[in-house]
């Protein structure tokens, strides 16, 4: 099977062998994270799949992992009044990137290069040693119930997301409150062409908003709606409860890049390394993937239908400058929806 993967050309490089000055360096980092008791984590990770991840930290080093799963813009909006407060609460931040770069502007990270970083290509490596490279790819498309869809009725384009036939039948995240969905709807602009505008317009007239992907989801199982604009990933974690989801083979598929970082002040410092040094390894994205995730590792894929034949094309973030402008021009629509 050919794989036609945005990112097939990366090599994912052996690692170097471990030196013994770096052994010693490793052995003191797990003896004072264990001191120092646990590591509290701020992310957009879901619960079910973050959990993988904290059973494998705690098996292998016997640290517990404090966890505090939100959205993405409820994400920024907490550690930014934590750190403006000088009252940072968290240790580690995982997150998709616009929001990654928002807080990094806002210096609620520090520098930290884990040694997992070395496994990475040098051009995906942050020059300001802040951000980790990107570790995963959210996956967007359309999501349909197949109690209430049929893969021969489902849309096979975007364009047929906004027949008439769809009215009213449509949920997604609102792109003036939640980042993720306002950068997809921008970076369809480069694929869609002079069927950009028409196509948000009409989506904005047509849809019922939400304020993430989470709900969306909920509400496609629900059987509330049909059909809507989440993340991939749910049709096998939704799946595995017996939730009746497919989604629709887009072609391109846009996915956001996912990034963690250090917090500027963290309380446990040395169980936020190593837990970022655990979560980045090639054992810990393993884990990942087979909870769902789409890793960037090649060969690696999560146990979804069709994954490894899917062109994934990670999105062009946004700043805050553009986000703004997107959302006066094109967030004015679902405004007035």
């Amino acid at each position: 099977m050919r794989h036609r993967w945005l990112l097939a050309a990366i090599v994912w490089t052996a690692a170097a062998a471990i030196s013994l000055p770096a052994v010693h360096a490793q052995t003191d980092l797990i003896s004072a994270a264990r001191k120092e008791g646990r590591v509290a984590v701020y992310g957009t990770l879901e619960s079910p799949i973050f959990e993988v991840i904290q059973a494998l930290f705690r098996e292998k080093y016997g640290i517990p992992v404090e966890y505090f799963r939100l959205a993405a813009n409820r994400l920024l909006d907490r550690v930014l009044t934590e750190v403006r407060a000088g009252k940072p609460q968290f240790d580690v931040a995982l997150s998709n990137l616009s929001p990654m770069l928002l807080m990094k502007k806002e210096g609620a990270f520090g520098k930290y290069t884990s040694p997992s970083y070395a496994a990475f290509p040098p051009a995906s490596l942050d020059r300001a040693e802040i951000l980790s490279p990107p570790y995963r790819m959210t996956v967007i498309s359309i999501v349909y119930n197949t109690r209430l869809v049929s893969a021969g009725e489902a849309p096979k384009t975007l364009p047929d997301l906004v027949s008439e036939k769809w009215k009213g039948q449509v949920v997604m995240p609102d792109p003036n409150q939640h980042i993720t969905t306002a950068v997809w709807l921008a970076n369809l602009q480069g694929l869609m062409g002079a069927e950009y505008r028409p196509f948000v317009e009409r989506l904005a007239q047509q849809a019922v908003l939400v304020d993430s992907f989470d709900p969306a989801m909920q509400k496609i199982v629900a059987g509330e709606y049909p059909l809507g604009l989440t993340y991939m990933k749910y049709v096998y974690v939704m799946g595995k409860q017996g939730a009746p989801l497919d989604y629709v083979r887009l072609n391109p598929v846009l996915a956001e890049g996912n990034h963690v970082a250090l917090a500027a002040r963290p309380v446990h410092p040395n169980a936020a390394r190593l837990f970022i040094d655990l979560f980045t390894s090639r054992l810990g994205l393993r884990t990942l993937a087979g909870a769902g995730e789409f890793v960037i590792v090649p060969g690696i894929y999560p146990p979804i239908k069709d994954a490894a034949t899917l062109h994934v094309r990670l999105m062009r973030d946004m700043d805050e400058q553009q986000l703004a402008r997107w959302r006066s021009e094109f967030g004015a629509f679902f405004r007035k929806h």
